[in-house]
């Protein structure tokens, strides 16, 4: 059977998330209902990582085995076709070795979080950038961001229904600019906890509002304590960009 690797873009608006659920569509579910009629006898999918419900997708990947021994660009093709009108794209398949794993291969995960600090409402960009109704001074907010940075405890990052077994994770990179009209949050790691990038970023908003400093957003890492967790921003902003694998 060979093992295909999955490159796929996708809206998580209408979606539970990326894995199954049993009460409602997920994105895991949309890619295997089309990869059942591309190869009925093909097995589950396997993503790099959980996205939670309402979060998008610039690059996912996952991988999955067939029975069928198609060319790569027909199985991209033809899963493109049997998605429909879901709004998920596979932009690349590749074929990989029987033993790589789209989850346990991954050496860094990349996710950018777009605000848009301004008073009137969106039209445009519904439902994909947080439109916080004030001025932030993002400056301030990266200044903040860099107290994250290294190996931490971040159970005050953490959703209290997180099932990691370990809240200390590693943050390699933290940043925020001012990009046009929007404030971009971006964050590198191995891997995150539930909601952690998140819960990061309602904190950072909180410095960006004038509300907190960077004292305060270390003072909060250190508490280890989620009752010291500033609001959790909404989904709606929130990006998988990238997910990195050691060179072939």
């Amino acid at each position: 059977m060979p093992r295909y690797k999955l490159t796929l873009e996708y809206d998580g608006g209408p979606y539970m998330g990326w894995q199954w659920q049993n009460h409602g569509p997920s994105v895991q579910g949309a890619v295997e209902e089309a990869l059942g009629r591309l190869d009925p006898d093909g097995s589950e999918v396997y993503g790099s990582g959980r996205t939670d419900s309402g979060v998008h997708a610039l690059a996912q990947v996952a991988h999955v085995d067939l029975v069928k021994d198609l060319r790569a660009d027909k199985v991209r093709d033809a899963l493109n076709h049997h998605l429909g009108d879901h709004p998920i794209s596979v932009l690349e398949a590749a074929v990989v070795p029987d033993d790589w794993h789209a989850r346990f291969n991954a050496t860094e995960r990349r996710y950018l979080y777009r605000i848009i600090d301004r008073r009137p409402r969106l039209a445009l960009d519904r439902g994909r950038v947080w439109r916080v109704p004030v001025r932030l001074d993002a400056d301030a907010m990266h200044a903040a961001a860099q107290t994250l940075i290294g190996r931490h405890d971040f159970t005050t990052f953490r959703d209290t229904q997180c099932q990691a077994k370990d809240p200390v994770k590693t943050l390699d990179m933290a940043r925020v600019a001012r990009i046009g009209a929007e404030i971009h949050c971006e964050f590198a790691a191995r891997s995150f906890l539930h909601k952690q990038v998140r819960s990061m970023v309602g904190s950072l908003v909180e410095v960006g509002w004038g509300k907190w400093n960077a004292r305060d957003m270390r003072a909060a890492l250190e508490a280890r304590d989620r009752q010291m967790c500033g609001p959790v921003s909404p989904p709606d902003g929130l990006y998988l960009v990238s997910v990195a694998y050691p060179a072939a």
